[in-house]
């Protein structure tokens, strides 16, 4: 079924049904709700530091010891839908970055994907400061992750050092 469809669908409802159908799909799909609770109360730096809390539990979590890096993949993700301002998403990605960084530097080498996944993420973290005109402001954070992968194998303190310096040194 096809956006156009759900809309006359949703239209022929009345207003007390449309609304138990957007509580019922809010208790369901926490997206959702995190998508209303910031379309009725537009706090972008409140939103930031819940789903930056997210990407930290992804590698930290409170409980146990298992590294879960698609629940901080997909806290990007969800901030990115809820249409926040650039400069809070990229800097929740660097986050993400950097909580990777601190997670291999306290428990060792980790594996392949890991570094995959990190390094995408400053790579796509540093095109969008490009694009909004904001490496600037980041540039601190973006050189101190390089500086600490120093010690980290896989040719992960290359790959981030030569994406540093396509953003940052360009001539």
């Amino acid at each position: 079924m096809g956006l156009t469809d759900i809309k006359k669908e949703l239209k022929k409802l009345e207003k007390d049904k449309l609304v138990d159908l957007v509580a019922d799909l809010c208790k369901k799909n926490k997206s959702v709700k995190d998508f209303f609770d910031f379309y009725i109360n537009p706090n972008e730096k409140d939103l930031f530091v819940k789903y930056k809390d997210t990407v930290y539990e992804a590698f930290f979590p409170k409980r146990g010891y298992r590294l879960r890096l698609s629940n901080g993949e997909k806290a990007i993700s969800d901030f990115r839908k809820l249409e926040t301002s650039k400069e809070l998403l990229a800097d929740l990605m660097l986050f993400y970055v950097e909580t990777g960084v601190e997670f291999t530097n306290e428990f060792g080498d980790i594996d392949e994907p890991f570094y995959n996944s990190v390094a995408s993420v400053y790579s796509q973290a540093l095109t969008l400061m490009k694009k909004e005109k904001i490496l600037n402001k980041f540039s601190d954070r973006a050189k101190k992750v390089v500086d600490d992968t120093s010690n980290i194998g896989w040719g992960f303190h290359d790959e981030l050092g030569d994406v540093y310096s396509d953003f940052y040194m360009e001539g």
